[in-house]
């Protein structure tokens, strides 16, 4: 009761912290834009406080609308408690220190995340409005220079807690998302890398796979803990099969959305190949990846730790065939579907990472 009890006022502090100096940011965003003469592009009808701001707590669903979103935001809080437990040793690890670090962590990359997913959908505004109208830029919901200052201020507020914080483990791996999610997204000669399948899906492996495991591990390990930066046998399991998982998400991300890529010329694995082959070639890099958490499983020398992750692994195996064998991939709202249950299926996966040993 008395961790609960803490970990709730440490949050709350540190929300109400961040929200005093997010309006600060914003209004300087909003000044530099004035002084730029792009202004014009804020609607004068939108208040940010009232309209963007808000509820702090509503802050990380303001470019998250829909299911895809969300769920991002969702993913990237619970791999990082995922990955933080890895850096556990014993029971008094669980100490004010560890969860003030988790704390820091997660809302410097929820912030990064925000300005990542804000960014693309400045850039795919018109994208949108045929594969995701709903969303707030596509919607017109939000001005063009609203999307431009929220996103900019989530950025700024992103690398200043890290800067504060102090942990270059979590500072690097803000950078590199910033660069990458920049890269990514941003139209520019040479960048827009979403326009090419093969390195669009790099960019969400790296993120995924190796920063979130590796960068944010070590923020515990190192900086919270203070103790040698040791890459551990369920950190090297983890960073692995979260490539794997990654290599899917960044492909079956787009097998809903190839009406809008054939138009704007987005070449993704699925426009290239069609839909039925790369639904069935994620599908089978699950099943090889769930095929090798079996054998680490069995490979545990701890009796508890080898029954609930082979156990576990194996009923996620085997839902996961028999869900994709009725899926009708003549349905955009069966493949979304089944796209909802891979994430689920990510979900699954971090609950099980921090028991392996």
């Amino acid at each position: 009761m008395y961790l609960e009890g803490l970990k709730v006022i440490l949050l709350e502090t540190m929300l109400s912290f961040l929200g005093k100096h997010l309006l600060f940011v914003m209004d300087l965003t909003r000044r530099v834009l004035q002084k730029l003469h792009l202004d014009t592009l804020l609607s004068p009808s939108q208040n940010l406080h009232q309209r963007a701001l808000g509820n702090l707590y509503e802050l990380p669903w303001m470019f998250s609308t829909g299911f895809r979103g969300r769920i991002q935001l969702l993913a990237q809080a619970v791999s990082i408690i995922s990955v933080s437990l890895l850096a556990v040793e014993r029971l008094s690890d669980f100490s004010p220190l560890f969860f003030t670090g988790l704390c820091e962590a997660i809302v410097a990359a929820l912030f990064m995340n925000i300005y990542i997913v804000g960014l693309n959908q400045l850039y795919d505004i018109e994208i949108d409005k045929v594969n995701k109208p709903y969303l707030p830029l596509a919607s017109g919901e939000y001005s063009v220079g609203t999307g431009v200052v929220i996103v900019t201020s989530f950025a700024l507020m992103s690398f200043w807690l890290g800067w504060v914080v102090g942990s270059w483990p979590l500072v690097w791996a803000l950078f590199v998302s910033f660069v990458l999610g920049t890269a990514y997204s941003i139209n520019i000669p040479l960048l827009r890398w979403k326009r090419f399948a093969f390195v669009a899906a790099m960019c969400i492996l790296s993120v995924r796979a190796v920063i979130v495991q590796l960068a944010f591990f070590l923020h515990i390990q190192k900086f919270v803990f203070g103790r040698p930066a040791i890459f551990t046998r369920p950190l090297i399991f983890a960073t692995a099969f979260m490539s794997f998982f990654s290599v899917v998400i960044a492909l079956f991300k787009d097998i809903p959305d190839i009406e809008g890529d054939k138009i704007f010329g987005i070449h993704s694995f699925s426009v290239r190949l069609g839909q039925k082959r790369v639904f069935w070639i994620c599908v089978y890099l699950l099943e090889m990846a769930y095929a090798v958490a079996l054998f680490v499983g069995a490979a545990s020398p701890f009796l508890w730790s080898k029954l609930i992750t082979v156990f576990g692994h194996l009923i996620l195996a085997s839902t996961l065939w028999y869900r994709a064998k009725s899926v009708d991939l003549n349905s955009k709202v069966a493949i979304t579907s089944f796209y909802m249950y891979i994430w689920k299926l990510f979900y699954a996966e971090y609950l099980l990472i921090p028991l392996v040993r």
